[in-house]
């Protein structure tokens, strides 16, 4: 295999390298260490509302819906492993392999991996194809995690796909030393309905790596790769090197790989197993990317360079360059799936990616869920995460005074996202969410009063009161107009918060 060579189209791809040039310090050149892989080079939906959902209003389907959660949480959770499908490829098995009933795009890496899954699935709804989404974890309801046509299944479909995959997944427990988790069932769930729908397109997530994830049984044309950095490292590596490997394991024989901008140790693992499959490459910087982005009322205006060619005029209704770059990641991964820079030399129409874009929602991430004061919801839960978030808040809002409140779960580098989080905070309340998995307040403090200062660090372990007493620190000092408060550390932490202010 051959490293083909960029091709001049016009002065918009001198504009292209430029920028390239310029973000080096992000993005490290790909060039140097991609001998031997072979390289994609073109030739060349509706409005969601809010995404999640209530609980159901008919008290026998909400009470359906708990007992499900229930049978559900009885088994290991999410945090607890034992790397092998062999468990859920039985379940596959057994029901009739679904996950082969159509083509999956398969989107693994560490951080943005939901926000780029919901991007390419409202591509895809754009191109009025009907789609499946599997995404986690959820914000508020477990019903989230599986989504058809770009809303969550309602809690009558989630229960009845459980009772109809209920005897097969007893079957295989009763074959397989240990029983199939949480997720493994959620996986199956999500694989059956997609298959009953049908749906004509999947996106799946997986849920922590990729090669013992419980959804690597597919073969998807299409993996996406979004950036990697060091979070469970007990599982996957200490390093973003050895991470890859764990989630190159999503890249299948003859596949496209969309890599978005990686650590150069990253980089180089996930090219050396696309070589290995004969896939091929797309990398963003060098096949892809954002050429312009501006900030603009209630998200950004984007020219994204595709496999296809330059797309401009795009609203991203989100906040931060790592949303933009999320955009441009989705777009390539779509244009991909159509065979556009393979078989196809054309870009894809624009006003139907325009339309696609501006429709975009990611609960929890970046997302503006209160005004006087402002509240701004993240899950970012370690620090690469963090910094990101911290530089969109910096860029899309100049906050006079930022509160932030902080629940993170056992595990966690909590001092890296403090730290991260500590030149825009002034002031942190510490709390902590319902979870079992919750790492308790007074431990969260002792970390934040030795990276903010006792004097900067209040504690409420209730997290009703860690919400109202941000509120009224932002409104201090008569700076009532510009402050903000932003509400991190978890997706579990932010989902609660939700909930509340939701309601409040």
């Amino acid at each position: 295999m051959s490293e083909q060579q960029p091709e001049s189209h016009d002065d918009s791809f001198d504009e292209f390298d430029q920028i390239v040039a310029e973000e080096s310090d992000r993005d490290p050149d790909l060039a140097v260490i991609a001998a031997g892989s072979r390289t994609l080079r073109a030739q060349a939906g509706p409005p969601l509302g809010d995404p999640v959902p209530d609980v159901p209003t008919d008290p026998e389907v909400a009470q359906a819906l708990r007992e499900v959660e229930q049978e559900l949480s009885g088994r290991w959770g999410e945090t607890k492993l034992e790397p092998s499908v062999t468990r859920i490829a039985a379940l596959m098995d057994v029901l009739g392999e679904p996950q082969r009933a159509y083509p999956s795009i398969h989107v693994t890496g560490t951080n943005g991996k939901t926000s780029t899954a919901r991007m390419i699935e409202a591509l895809l709804n754009a191109f009025e194809l009907r789609t499946g989404r599997y995404t986690s974890p959820h914000v508020s309801s477990v019903t989230e995690r599986i989504s058809l046509d770009g809303a969550p299944i309602t809690a009558e479909r989630f229960v009845e796909t459980y009772h109809d995959i209920k005897p097969y997944v007893e079957m295989v427990d009763a074959a397989q030393e240990f029983r199939l988790s949480f997720f493994e069932v959620l996986t199956g769930m999500a694989y059956a309905a997609f298959a009953d729908a049908p749906v004509d397109a999947a996106v799946i997530e997986v849920g922590m790596g990729g090669t013992w994830d419980a959804t690597n049984v597919i073969d998807a044309a299409v993996a996406v790769v979004t950036p990697i950095s060091l979070d469970h490292t007990d599982r996957l590596g200490s390093t973003p090197g050895e991470i890859a490997q764990e989630k190159g394991g999503v890249i299948k024989q003859g596949a496209t790989v969309i890599l978005a901008q990686q650590p150069v140790d990253a980089a180089q693992v996930l090219l050396k197993k696309a070589v290995e499959v004969d896939a091929t490459v797309a990398r963003e910087g060098m096949e892809f990317g954002v050429v312009t982005r501006e900030i603009a009322v209630g998200g950004q205006q984007l020219t994204l360079r595709g496999l296809g060619g330059e797309y401009d005029g795009i609203f991203l209704p989100m906040y931060g360059a790592h949303m933009a770059h999320n955009a441009a990641v989705a777009l390539a991964a779509v244009e991909a799936f159509f065979g556009i820079g393979a078989d196809h030399a054309r870009a894809l129409d624009v006003d139907t990616v325009r339309k696609a874009f501006a429709s975009v929602t990611s609960p929890g991430r970046m997302e503006v869920v209160r005004r006087s004061p402002t509240v701004v919801l993240d899950a970012a839960h370690n620090p690469a995460g963090a910094l990101v978030t911290a530089e969109a808040v910096t860029e899309a809002f100049g906050f006079s005074r930022l509160v932030g409140v902080v629940g993170a779960s056992e595990g966690k580098d909590v001092r890296g996202v403090l730290e991260a989080f500590e030149p825009i905070f002034a002031e942190v309340v510490v709390t902590e969410n319902t979870s079992h998995r919750a790492m308790p307040a007074d431990e969260l403090a002792a970390v934040a009063v030795e990276v903010f200062g006792v004097d900067r660090v209040q504690v409420e372990p209730r997290l009703d009161d860690a919400l109202e007493a941000a509120i009224t620190l932002a409104e201090e000092e008569a700076e009532y107009g510009g402050a903000g408060v932003l509400v991190t550390g978890s997706v579990i932490t932010v989902g609660e918060a939700r909930l509340l202010l939701k309601r409040g």
